[in-house]
């Protein structure tokens, strides 16, 4: 078997043998071409990834450049943010310092009140402590009917003591009948006395207050005992110091309490009527106060009426000093007027001297042989000193 190669015949074997070189040469050669090519390529490939190095060694720099740049911006901005939170934690500090003072006095001084207030109520708690006190000896008082009635007595005679002069009033006087008031208080115009009785029953009246608590039934039994003290109480006051002739045909029935004259006119309202029937007035302090000042005014305008005619004298006293003052005045308005005519004649004069100087210090003569004669009016007049009796005339020479 034979080949042809290039025009020639070639031997099968040795021609298998040089085609096989040929394919390794040609091997050889494509190998040899990819190598060059490939290194061709890594060249390039080096060299772009030098431009490449390169390009992102100057982005580098370029990056570290804006980096410093924003380093020391950052860095100056730092500073000054620095310098802003400093400034701004100082006014914090010195705003948080002033504020802490500020509540610090705040509380000082709600302290100090707080303790001012505690000492008041301390003072407040003595004063209650006591007012107890003084609450349970007003009861144990109140309890005893003696004791009671000088209680009642003693502020009667307080509120009528402050509003009536001394001598208008008196302290348990002694009546015909041999009975004793508590009080009489002398009228106006020589009427007979009023007087005032300060006695209550207390006793019936703390056994409602007492009896309201338990129970209905035993309300009204208190009731009943209290109605029927009070009414017997009003008829012995009738009785004893209503007289004829000697006192007034009305008596007062002091109650020392306005809650009980309130709760008397409200709930028991037929003893009210029933004293008003025997001529008896129940009044409170505030009642016998205000009727104190009534008779107050009643006697004021009594002591007024006695003593009008000296009143009427003094005036006409009065009057005739005034008479006298006034005659007085116009003497004296005479003399003025006169005065001020000595003083206007004597301006007159010292205005005429004044113009003649000034004539004759402008050498205003006359040329005339004889001096003019002055006129009615330039002739000078007398003086009249009134004190002294001087009378000065003033000379005219040219």
């Amino acid at each position: 078997m034979s080949f042809t190669l290039l025009g020639q015949a070639i031997p099968a074997v040795p021609a298998l043998a040089g085609l096989t070189i040929l394919l390794l040469i040609i091997m050889i050669v494509l190998v040899i071409n990819g190598r060059r090519r490939q290194s061709e390529d890594d060249l390039l490939r080096a060299e772009d990834a030098e431009h490449n190095m390169a390009a992102i060694l100057r982005a580098q720099a370029e990056m570290q450049g804006r980096l410093a740049a924003m380093t020391e911006v950052f860095g100056s901005r730092q500073a000054e943010l620095n310098q802003a939170i400093g400034q701004r934690l100082d006014g914090m500090s010195q705003r948080v310092t002033a504020t802490i003072g500020e509540q610090t006095r705040s509380t000082h001084e709600n302290l100090r009140r707080l303790q001012e207030r505690l000492a008041v109520i301390d003072a407040a708690q003595t004063n209650i402590q006591s007012l107890a006190k003084d609450v349970v000896g007003l009861q144990a008082i109140l309890s005893n009917k003696q004791t009671r009635g000088a209680f009642g007595q003693a502020r009667m005679e307080t509120i009528i003591a402050d509003g009536l002069p001394m001598g208008a009033y008196a302290f348990q006087p002694t009546l015909s009948n041999g009975s004793r008031p508590d009080c009489t208080i002398r009228m106006p115009n020589g009427s007979p006395p009023l007087v005032i009785d300060a006695k209550f029953p207390l006793e019936a009246w703390n056994a409602i207050r007492n009896a309201t608590a338990t129970g209905p039934e035993q309300g009204k039994v208190a009731a009943q005992q209290f109605r029927r003290d009070l009414e017997v109480h009003i008829r012995d006051i009738a009785e004893k110091y209503l007289i004829p002739g000697e006192t007034q045909d009305t008596a007062f029935l002091f109650v020392p309490s306005e809650s009980i004259f309130a709760e008397i006119h409200e709930n028991f309202e037929a003893i009210v009527h029933k004293a008003q029937r025997s001529r008896i007035v129940i009044v409170s302090p505030s009642l016998l106060m205000l009727s104190i000042q009534v008779i107050q005014a009643v006697l004021k305008d009594q002591r007024m009426r006695e003593q009008a005619h000296v009143i009427q004298g003094e005036v006409a006293h009065l009057m005739d000093d005034l008479s006298r003052l006034d005659e007085r005045v116009r003497k004296l308005q005479g003399h003025f007027a006169m005065a001020q005519k000595d003083v206007d004649m004597i301006v007159t004069s010292a205005d005429k001297l004044a113009r003649r100087g000034e004539r004759i210090e402008a050498l205003e003569f006359e040329t005339a042989a004889e001096p003019a004669k002055p006129a009615a009016e330039d002739r000078p007049k007398p003086i009249d000193n009134r004190t002294g009796q001087l009378k000065l005339r003033v000379v005219d020479e040219d």
